[in-house]
């Protein structure tokens, strides 16, 4: 099965990060902007927390507080769940399906190098499995 160094050489290692000290309200810009869910929080170098659309949806805009004047570090996952680079896909989904997250910071000798997410995973595995089944297809069918 594929590691998630192989998903990163894949799709990249750009990862969107933000600052404890970033407002809820700029850091939900910024999710927009990307296009992404989550931002990984760091702090200097040091990743510190997640912070993802579901914690401004279940920590400001249920509680009807303010994302202008609430930072970042006020509603962040502290101490996310992470992964190394050679970890396999199917570690990474069963993480994610026994802590019900989406999101996975990839960090390699305590360095931030890619985020996974969970789409990543299933399109990783959808991929792998295809190829299983056009290789059992050729040595049925004795196509090259």
């Amino acid at each position: 099965m594929s590691t998630i160094r192989e998903i990163l050489t894949s799709k990249g290692n750009e990862v969107w990060t933000t600052t404890p000290t970033t407002t809820v309200f700029d850091a939900l810009r910024a999710l927009a902007d990307r296009n992404v869910g989550a931002l990984v929080v760091v702090d200097d170098t040091r990743v510190v927390g997640i912070f993802s659309e579901r914690d401004y949806a279940r920590k400001v805009e249920l509680q009807n507080r303010n994302s202008h004047e609430l930072r970042v570090r006020d509603i962040m996952t502290f101490n996310p769940v992470f992964v190394h680079p050679n970890q396999s896909i199917e570690e990474c989904m069963e993480i994610m399906n026994k802590k019900h997250i989406r999101h996975l910071p990839v960090l390699e000798a305590q360095s931030l190098i890619g985020m996974i997410t969970i789409r990543d995973a299933i399109k990783a595995v959808i991929t792998e499995k295809e190829h299983t089944i056009k290789q059992l297809e050729n040595y049925i069918t004795g196509s090259q």
